[in-house]
Parts: structure tokens; sequence; C-alpha cells
């Protein structure tokens, strides 16, 4: 009889586990797309080479780095008459000294929901103090590039409000990293990615402004697609959130519009 009650109590924690991590999702949800009060975003510095370049980057970085996001944010918000005229803050937390878990290669389902709850335990080990269940935890691994090896692809998650993004420890990087960081950020709020599997900008979607005459060049680039089309079949990288823009579909998906 033992086994029998001691597997029924297993069940059951596992079960309230359940409800507490989807009450946590909901709230989370619905706290940061409610736009009610400015979302506050702390980036959290990794080496991710341990070269001492890096570290030097690391060491001189301070929240006036990531100012530009913020006063984006707020040209933006303008653009759609948004209520709260700043919509999030991003500041500089402490660097932390333990990679996360490295998202699998020829992933699965499986593996990723293996490897998205190793992540949540990483992060809650690293940042136990991060606010509690409403600050968005942006973890940047930065690397000098050196090695010649393409940065692995940043994620931006919902479900616990985190993104983990990849960047160089570059100071003539640091604009295009911020771009990056602005990306993942919305990701956290809802938005989805506007680029095909090439990485140019989807049609339509992925425009800046797709009733624009002519059409090409587009003068600005899509946050969740990162590039300015010349053509339907080029585009380059933006330089600086500068020429980067907030279109009506990205509007919609973070409910800055109905």
């Amino acid at each position: 009889m033992t086994q029998p009650r001691f597997a029924t109590i297993r069940l059951l924690v596992l079960l309230a586990c359940l409800v507490v991590v989807g009450f946590t999702a909901l709230h989370q949800r619905v706290y940061s797309r409610n736009w009610n009060q400015t979302l506050e975003a702390v980036v959290y510095p990794i080496n991710g080479d341990d070269h001492l370049a890096t570290n030097s980057y690391i060491q001189n970085l301070n929240s006036d780095d990531f100012a530009i996001i913020n006063r984006w944010g707020e040209r933006e918000a303008e653009r759609y008459a948004l209520a709260l005229p700043t919509p999030f803050k991003v500041t500089l937390g402490e660097q932390i000294s333990n990679l996360p878990p490295t998202f699998p290669d020829k992933a699965n389902a499986v593996k990723v929901l293996i490897w998205g709850l190793r992540f949540r335990l990483w992060a809650w080990r690293n940042t136990p103090d991060d606010g509690g269940l409403t600050r968005v935890r942006m973890f940047v691994v930065y690397q000098t590039g050196e090695d010649n090896k393409a940065l692995q692809h940043s994620l931006g998650m919902q479900k616990g409000l985190m993104g983990l993004v990849f960047a160089y420890s570059l100071h003539k990087q640091t604009a295009q990293n911020n771009i990056i960081i602005a990306h993942e950020l919305l990701h956290t709020v809802g938005a989805t990615d506007k680029y095909n599997a090439y990485g140019g900008p989807l049609m339509g979607i992925g425009y800046a402004n797709s009733n624009r005459i002519p059409l090409y060049p587009q003068r600005n680039a899509e946050i969740m697609a990162g590039r300015i089309p010349t053509s339907s079949s080029s585009s380059y990288m933006a330089e600086s959130l500068r020429s980067v823009v907030i279109n009506t579909y990205t509007a919609s998906e973070i409910n800055w519009i109905d």
C-alpha cells in the first residue's frame, strides 16, 4: 500500500507544480502585455569565450550602452499613441560567470523541451533575486568572434520572460547588438519573427512600410526582420535602432494596437 500512496502523492505534487507554472505564465503574459507600467528588462552579460578582450568589453559596459533601446521604445510608442510613454526600461545587471546550457543540434520537440527546462533552472540558479515574476531577464553571451565561428541563434521566450542573446564583444558591434537585444525583448511580449529561411524579410509583414511607393528601397528595417529590403531578393542589416521601426503587424502582436 505504501508504494501506490507514494505514487499518488508524487502525482499530486506534479499537478500542483503544473498549476503554479501555468498560473505564473498567465500572470507574466497578462502583465507584460497590458502596458500599464514600464516593463523592466535587465541585461546580464556573460563572457562566452573566456577572452580577455571580451572581459574588458563587459567590464566597460554600463546602462547607458542600452539607453538607445529605451529611447527607441519611446519613439515607437509615440508613433502608435501608446498611453505609456516609456514601454520598457533596459538596464545592466551583474555579470554571470556560468555559461547557459547549449541549445541542442538538430533539435526535436523533446530536446527543445528538455533544454528549456534546463535553461530555466540555470536562469533561476544564476539570478535568484531577479525582481520577481514580472521582470524580463536578457542573458547576453559576448564573444570576440576571432574564431570565425558564426554566433549561435538568439532566443526570446514569452514563457518565463527571458532572452538568450549571442553578441560580439566589439565596440563597433554595440549598435547592432542592441538591435538583437530589442528583437529578443519583443519576443518575450509576443512578437514573432518576420524573416524567411535565408534571413531575408518576409514580403509585407517583414517590411517597415509595405505600402511605400515605390516599394523599394525601403528606408528602414522592421524590428522582427532586422534587415532593410532593397529589392524582393536583397536586403542589408540595419546599422542601429535609428533605422528600425515596429510595423503594424508587430504592434498588434505586442498589444499596442487592436
